[in-house]
């Protein structure tokens, strides 16, 4: 057990009747009581199934399922670990034909599809593609991808805080001022999301936004569910409350007068889910129905130093007069450089010196806020060069644009050429490049010579000319001969499930030693995505076709005129949908941090919500506008669809000035209350695009110095 103050002693010994709201700031220990507190209501005799431990993501529950799946717990049954998604979704499946009766599906004797992020997307597009042709959202220059999923962002803002999703394009429209053509945009994003919506009901389809609204505006409505709920789980523990969106913590505060116990955990100056719905301010009203306030207050992670320069430089972002510290500069340093990838260099070589002084690799950081294709390869590139470890995440990333994913998915039509799918010859000779574990020179020579587009063979090794055997090397030609046989033989045998062939072609090949996959555990976890994107999209698939109900008149990549259920492919029209850009759901395994003796690479965001510390943190180019600008999202607004936006009030210059410097306060006291010791910060003189950059955070940065020039 963890060294424990007073308060945190109080918390976790606190009686089994008692209700208690915690809040404090990153890193003074209320996940850790948290977590002690459910080993000690186990230990009291609780029983585990009668326990419910609430996040606002699954992957925030990294700290409690290290305790249940602990083999020094005490055995019985099953503490429930769950968001209020997944609690809605399983409510859905369970009283299926009460919630059936009041929504009105068109087959209500049919079971229910459940869409993940993948497959939602996925029937987005196979609705909206036919309204793009028409001429919707002409006005705008958008990645279908992004429009896809900001129109099942809407339909979720909608369930998530509580309005009709018939009033999404209203509510936006009523706060818009500027080019009149936006207005367009915002009816033709509410008729997709109805049609959405109609297209769902006709076909037993259940997204994330049709699941919470039948949960929080039916089921949780009937007696007999709400005492199924209450008799089921008699404590709850709740982490993260700042992060949940207000239909949770509309349901939550109904609840709590039913527990026995209850610990809730806030987040003080959080909030970073703002843009998916999370509500601080509803969150922090559930304190209103606790027994008992704590705050704690001493940090466990950060430094005086680091609290110095956290709050002085919150104060000069958010114009605050500064408290008097001593030397808020103390814990960061500046790396200058006149040009990025100068920069990029002694970022690397200061990463090496802090190691060879005996910090571990898992204790440092490189952060910026977005990590585009170039960056990550710059920095990945220069720390495999300098033999540092590292692993990245990006979860907004889509499946398709992952070197790993690129490479699976390449092989996977080779070895399928029924799918009449033809990979480039860029595409295979990548595909060799990764899998082959060799250089793109050599991969591109060897897809020259084996590869014909036209039957999609692969001719063998033996067939090349001996000199450039010799160039190719033979080691390399024995691997590539090894890969060529297996996928022929593959061809020859009757089809697997494309998860079912890419774990038999990882495990037989890919994984072996040598091989691409061998010792790159970042691509292992992005396969491990993959995969189980498959597999729950095959599921959904395979679902519809058994039931005849939910599948697509026309295949997306078949020329067909009527549905042909015997030719339709999965794996198939899993690529199609992949090549539409369909962004990947989220995977638990892309957040684990098991055995990630590693340097991490991620944008700023990702690394707040891992809520991992670290002693050292590199900061990329402060100077950015990225540290504080939005994404643009044409067809949504994370404020405007929130619960606190006036009805019909213009959403101004002046708003989104605030709601950046709210949010750039928020960021970096977050990464600053993640932070054990010290900062860098990286800054060129000509950032990533090679302009001078003079962004609102280096302006609170200088005021930091200035403040330490005057003290």
């Amino acid at each position: 057990m963890p060294d424990l103050s007073p308060t945190q002693s109080y918390i976790i010994a606190s009686p089994l009747n008692s209700r208690l709201f915690v809040s404090g700031r990153a890193g003074t220990g209320k996940t850790t009581a948290a977590v002690q507190r459910l080993h000690y209501l186990l230990e009291q005799g609780v029983p585990a199934d009668s326990i419910l431990m609430l996040t606002p993501q699954r992957t925030m529950q990294e700290p409690y399922l290290d305790l249940l799946y602990s083999p020094e717990r005490r055995a019985g049954g099953e503490v429930t670990s769950a968001t209020i998604g997944g609690l809605a979704k399983r409510m859905c499946d369970l009283f299926w034909p009460l919630a059936a009766e009041f929504v009105g599906f068109k087959n209500p004797d049919q079971p229910p599809i459940f869409l993940t992020l993948e497959t939602a997307q996925y029937y987005m597009a196979y609705l909206v593609r036919p309204k793009l042709e028409e001429g919707y959202f002409q006005s705008i220059t958008i990645d279908r991808n992004r429009l896809y999923s900001q129109i099942l962002d809407n339909l979720n803002k909608a369930a998530l805080v509580g309005f009709p999703y018939t009033e999404i394009g209203t509510r936006m429209d009523s706060a818009w001022f500027g080019d009149p053509a936006q207005r367009n945009v915002y009816q033709d994003a509410q008729s997709c999301a109805t049609l959405f919506r109609q297209y769902c009901l006709d076909h037993n389809l259940l997204d994330f936004s049709l699941q919470l609204e039948i949960f929080t505006d039916i089921l949780w409505q009937q007696e007999q569910v709400q005492d199924y709920l209450k008799r089921a789980y008699r404590h709850l523990i709740y982490d993260n409350v700042e992060e949940d969106t207000p239909r949770a913590h509309d349901i939550v505060a109904e609840w709590l007068p039913d527990f026995n116990s209850a610990l809730l955990i806030y987040d003080t100056d959080a909030g970073y889910r703002y843009f998916l719905g999370g509500d601080a301010v509803t969150g922090h009203a559930l304190s209103e129905h606790c027994d008992e306030r704590i705050e704690l207050a001493e940090s466990f992670v950060s430094s005086q130093n680091i609290i110095n320069l956290s709050n002085t430089l919150v104060s000069a972002i958010t114009h605050r007069e500064p408290e008097q510290t001593e030397n808020p500069a103390a814990a960061m340093d500046f790396i200058l450089a006149r040009y990025y990838p100068e920069m990029l260099d002694k970022v690397i070589a200061q990463i090496k010196a802090l190691i060879e002084e005996g910090v571990p690799s898992s204790e440092i950081v490189i952060l910026a806020p977005f990590l585009s294709d170039a960056l990550r390869f710059s920095i990945t590139n220069r720390l495999e060069q300098a033999q540092l470890p590292w692993r990245s995440h990006r979860p907004s990333r889509s499946l398709r644009d992952e070197p790993a994913s690129k490479t699976l998915l390449t092989l996977s039509a080779l070895a399928h050429p029924h799918w009449n799918i033809r990979p480039s010859k860029f595409d295979v000779a990548h595909a060799l490049m990764f899998s082959l574990n060799t250089d793109l020179i050599r991969a591109q020579l060897l897809t020259e010579i084996v590869y014909r587009a036209k039957d999609l063979r692969l001719s063998t090794f033996d067939q090349i000319k001996p000199e450039t055997q010799e160039r190719i090397t033979y080691a390399l030609g024995e691997r590539y001969t090894n890969l060529s046989n297996w996928i022929n033989a593959y061809r020859e045998a009757t089809p697997l499930p494309l998860d079912f062939f890419m774990r038999k072609i990882f495990g037989e090949v890919l994984s072996q030693p040598n091989y691409g996959f061998h010792l790159n555990l970042d691509s292992v976890r992005v396969a491990a995505s993959l995969i189980e994107s498959i597999k729950k999209f095959r599921a959904a698939m395979e679902f519809s076709v058994t039931n005849l109900t939910g599948l697509p008149e026309v295949s997306s990549i078949s020329n067909s005129s009527q549905r042909d259920l015997s030719g339709f492919d999965v794996g198939r029209e899993y690529i199609a949908m992949l090549e539409d850009g369909v962004l990947a759901a989220q995977y638990l395994e892309s957040w684990r941090t098991e055995n990630a003796d590693a340097i991490l690479v991620a944008p700023a965001h990702t690394f707040l919500m891992m809520n991992h510390p670290v002693s050292v943190q590199f900061w990329l180019d402060p100077g950015s506008s990225g540290w504080v600008q939005r994404l643009s999202q044409p067809l949504t607004h994370p404020y405007v669809l929130s619960r606190h936006w006036q009805a019909g009030k213009i959403w101004t210059d002046a708003d989104e000035v605030t709601a950046e410097t709210e949010s750039l306060a928020r960021l970096t006291s977050g990464l600053l209350s993640r932070c054990r010791e010290k900062i860098f910060l990286a800054l060129a003189d000509l950032g990533e695009a090679g302009f001078e950059q003079r962004g609102t955070l280096l302006k609170a940065f200088q005021k930091v110095i200035q403040q330490t020039e005057q003290t």
